[in-house]
């Protein structure tokens, strides 16, 4: 009898190392339309490129995110960042999702709450034109950082995330091959010790920021001290959550409300 379709699609996985061979197969079986789509997509995938690029979407806290070709994919312990922000965020509230990528975050609060003000950006242009379709309903703007925002967002935002690249410039080249030859280099590359992009977000972002809102950035453990540093030089109050479960890092810095003393 020879082998079904799923057992050589599991085989060829695991014989160019993907450690979850079953479920990508599974994956994959699912997603293709026709034989030969699915024949091809196995292919990329074995070559070398990210599932979640193969499929031409990821799952993020409940969603079915577009992912287009090049575009950083979203990790899933940045659920835990979204989670931490959803806590602090209100129905109604002004949403900035900073350094966006697909706009995962931004489209897993717009899941979470109802009558959001959402607005995102980007310096990739592919990026932005992924989160354009993943953010509909959404400002999606292209330019580094606060730059393309408008003006009139001053002040005014009540939740800023910033998924900010925080890897250092020695070590991207560590990285697996999915993210270091198919992602943008511009999405994870944070500088010498991987905090230059944070500390530019944590400088700006009180002038952003409304009284009493909050900026969340993902981090490493590591970092996470330089990360307060930079909080604190802002004028930001900050406090660093962690989940054990996620293996991730998130720093919060909240605007401190008038006439506080912080």
């Amino acid at each position: 009898m020879s082998p079904s379709p799923r057992s050589t699609i599991i085989t060829r996985l695991r014989a160019a190392g993907c450690v979850f061979a079953e479920d990508e197969a599974r994956l994959l079986l699912s997603t293709a339309p026709t034989p030969a789509d699915l024949e091809a997509m196995v292919e990329r995938r074995v070559a070398g490129l990210p599932l979640e690029h193969v499929l031409g979407w990821a799952q993020f806290r409940g969603l079915r995110v577009a992912v287009d070709p090049g575009v950083f994919v979203p990790r899933r312990r940045t659920e835990f960042l979204v989670g931490e922000a959803v806590a602090l965020a209100r129905p109604g509230g002004v949403v900035v999702d900073l350094c966006c990528g697909t706009g995962a975050a931004g489209a897993a609060l717009t899941a979470a709450l109802d009558g959001l003000e959402v607005h995102a950006a980007d310096i990739d242009p592919a990026a932005v034109a992924c989160a354009r379709r993943n953010l509909p309903d959404a400002r999606v703007y292209e330019g580094d950082l606060f730059e393309p925002l408008p003006a009139t967002l001053r002040g005014r935002v009540d939740i800023l995330v910033a998924n900010v690249p925080y890897v250092p410039t020695g070590e991207v080249e560590l990285l697996p091959a999915e993210a270091r030859v198919h992602e943008a280099r511009v999405a994870l590359d944070g500088g010498a010790d991987g905090l230059d992009v944070l500390r530019r977000v944590a400088l700006q972002a009180p002038g952003w920021l409304a009284p009493g809102g909050h900026l969340l950035v993902e981090t490493s453990e590591r970092q996470a001290a330089g990360a307060v540093e930079a909080f604190v030089s802002s004028g930001l109050v900050p406090r660093v959550a962690v989940s054990d479960e996620w293996y991730a890092t998130v720093v919060i810095g909240t605007r401190p409300e008038a006439g506080s003393s912080g």
